[in-house]
């Protein structure tokens, strides 16, 4: 009877295991080291992985950095000394994890790079990000679109580039870009650098701060422009656009007879969006940071279930070390004319925000 009473009681048991949906079981803590609060898209990326590693039944630790190197490193080590899974990082500077990294995979810890490549260490495991050549590519063809709309009598535009953060190696990308759209057109003198500042050692804009940008423009400004007009500026994000374009209103652009520069940007930011509806920025390139989300915690369960991880490039990324596996989304350009279809449309804001 005793042993009658346990096998019940232990099927009881079984059945009651059963029925617990999978997203409500424990399965370990995933790490999210995130770079910064001051981009509200990095907000955007660390509440949308939250909530969907959580209704796959993980936990998460979500910590946010400040742009400072040496808060990011102790996050990631008190992730890896607390026993986390999965480490998904998108580093402030890409070549300083090395360190770190060895001591994850000590512990066993995979790491995936979340849209910023980590650079010159083995231990990392796959890449999440989108096709950042082709962002540039899409700055670029916007530029030039938006230069022949509204400057169509001008030959050559006089056009100024702005990079990203040099320590970011998606800089690079965002820059060659665009590049292999605006070199010809340099070359061929339908394009003037006014200034000669060409080349990410030169119009590379640290940490992507929007001060330092507009501080540079200024600087353009008063050296290259007293008796010019500046009809274009390559900005690969939409904090550098503002402080660009607030550069640009301070001598006069955008009122009387001075028509505003074609300004390019990246990531669809609110502000950017009603500049943009304003009549000032041009453009931005739109980048799903809720598809990311999902690709990297599909990728994540399938690495800790051994299944097959999707990726869609093996041969792209190199970090100096080794080809980085990786799957990669694709832009969209975003302008007056698409904004609210692509925008609204999807859930991504509601027009109240954008008001």
């Amino acid at each position: 009877m005793r042993k009658l009473t346990a096998i019940l009681a232990s099927l009881a048991l079984g059945a009651s295991l059963a029925a617990v949906p999978a997203a409500a079981q424990d399965k370990g803590t995933i790490g999210i080291a995130m770079p910064t609060k001051s981009s509200a898209r990095w907000i955007a990326d660390g509440n949308n992985m939250v909530k969907l590693f959580q209704k796959a039944g993980y936990k998460t630790d979500l910590q946010y950095a400040e742009d400072d190197i040496p808060n990011q490193l102790a996050q990631i080590e008190n992730m890896i000394t607390k026993g986390d899974k999965v480490l998904v990082i998108a580093a402030i500077d890409g070549t300083t994890l090395s360190n770190a990294l060895e001591n994850a995979a000590a512990s066993g810890i995979k790491v995936i790079a979340y849209d910023r490549l980590i650079r010159d260490s083995k231990n990392v495991d796959y890449y999440a990000t989108f096709d950042n050549f082709k962002v540039g590519i899409e700055q670029a063809n916007s530029l030039v679109e938006g230069l022949k709309q509204r400057f169509p009598d001008t030959h050559p535009w006089n056009v100024e580039l702005f990079g990203g953060s040099p320590d970011d190696n998606n800089a690079f990308f965002f820059y060659n870009g665009a590049m292999s759209v605006l070199q010809p057109m340099i070359d061929k003198g339908d394009i003037k650098i006014v200034s000669g500042q060409m080349g990410m050692d030169k119009v590379g804009t640290l940490r992507w701060d929007g001060a330092v940008a507009q501080a540079r423009m200024d600087n353009l400004l008063s050296a290259f422009y007293t008796d010019k007009h500046v009809d274009g500026v390559l900005s690969p994000y939409d904090g550098l656009s503002i402080g660009i374009l607030s550069s640009l209103k301070g001598v006069g652009y955008g009122s009387g007879d001075m028509k505003m520069p074609i300004v390019t940007g990246q990531d669809a930011e609110i502000p950017s969006i009603k500049s943009i509806e304003a009549g000032e920025q041009y453009s931005t390139v739109f980048k799903d940071t809720r598809e990311l989300a999902k690709v990297t915690v599909e990728m994540v369960d399938a690495m800790l279930s051994g299944g097959k991880v999707p990726v869609n490039d093996t041969k792209t990324y190199n970090n100096g070390v080794k080809v980085v596996p990786s799957y990669l989304l694709p832009p969209v350009l975003v302008n007056k004319s698409n904004y609210e279809k692509v925008l609204v449309g999807s859930g991504y804001y509601t027009k109240k925000q954008l008001m």
